[in-house]
């Protein structure tokens, strides 16, 4: 891990915040989050020092002042500075709190007590380095498609979630009665993010199975076709996978996609009918969507 990190601070109006935490994401940043500064948003996220210039900063707020412009917004206010490594995650934790999503589910920091009195299914969470906090409008998708999906009696699902970030769809699947998810992602300290909050919630290794890689390395690894796949990654990403999801689907699987712009949708759904998926909801919130797919 990095000794050092950048710590980049963006003002913005509340309509560009999506946005934003989307060119963080597709830039590599860790640890976002995001607090209200009077009728403002103030969005932050790190960067290790050694792997990220002055240039990359440079690059990041010129990407997100063409974002206000096309969307005809106030210029964003974007600031950086360097922090110690001991520094970086209590710097952002500091501005995170429980967070209810969907009907069933609270999202609460690690660090924090436990909520009192909640009838939500409590998700315990501590992300390290990991993309996945339950902030960002995809993940919030992601988890409200899970609840619909696994609403009934069924605890047989087995799940795959490609890209897993911080473990957050696995653990997720499985508090609402998901038999095994296999889980996997490029980034190390994903993995190693995942195995940690899946501990914080109790679950115990034969539950969910972690590993680094992608679809591919599913496709090697696997036992047998899954029940369902989660995927809260990038659309360009997505439709590199598709091609291979019937690899490790059978004839009744189900889909949960999302990190896709609205804009993206159409290109998306239409790679998939050509590859045998059908999509059967479209989920939108604000400029994002999530697309609930099953075979054809």
């Amino acid at each position: 891990m990095a000794n050092s990190w950048w710590e980049v601070q963006v003002l913005c109006d509340p309509a560009l915040e999506d946005t934003i935490f989307w060119r963080f994401e597709t830039f590599g940043g860790r640890g976002t989050a995001s607090q209200r500064k009077t009728a403002q948003r103030q969005v932050q996220a790190y960067f290790p020092q050694d792997t990220f210039e002055l240039l990359d900063l440079a690059a990041i707020a010129l990407r997100m002042r063409q974002d206000a412009l096309c969307a005809q917004l106030p210029e964003p206010q974007t600031s950086w500075k360097l922090i110690e490594e001991e520094d970086w995650s209590k710097s952002w934790k500091d501005h995170w709190s429980p967070q209810p999503i969907g009907d069933r589910f609270i999202i609460n920091p690690a660090w924090l007590p436990q909520p009192e009195e909640t009838n939500r299914l409590t998700l315990q969470l501590d992300p390290g380095a990991a993309f996945g906090t339950g902030t960002h409008a995809t993940t919030q998708l992601c988890l409200e498609s899970l609840e619909m999906r696994m609403s009934g009696d069924d605890h047989s699902a087995i799940v795959a979630d490609i890209g897993c970030g911080s473990g957050i769809l696995s653990i997720g699947a499985l508090l609402l009665g998901a038999k095994r998810s296999y889980a996997v992602d490029i980034d190390a300290l994903a993995v190693q993010a995942t195995g940690e909050n899946a501990a914080l919630n109790g679950l115990h290794a034969d539950r969910i199975n972690v590993q680094q890689g992608s679809l591919d390395t599913l496709m090697k690894t696997l036992p047998e076709p899954v029940d369902g796949i989660l995927c809260n990654i990038l659309a360009e990403v997505i439709l590199d996978l598709i091609p291979q999801l019937s690899e490790i689907a059978h004839t009744d699987t189900w889909g949960i996609l999302s990190g896709i712009l609205l804009e993206q949708s159409k290109l998306v759904a239409d790679t998939l009918e050509q590859h045998g998926w059908v999509v059967a909801t479209l989920w939108r919130r604000k400029e994002w969507c999530c697309l609930n797919i099953r075979r054809s």
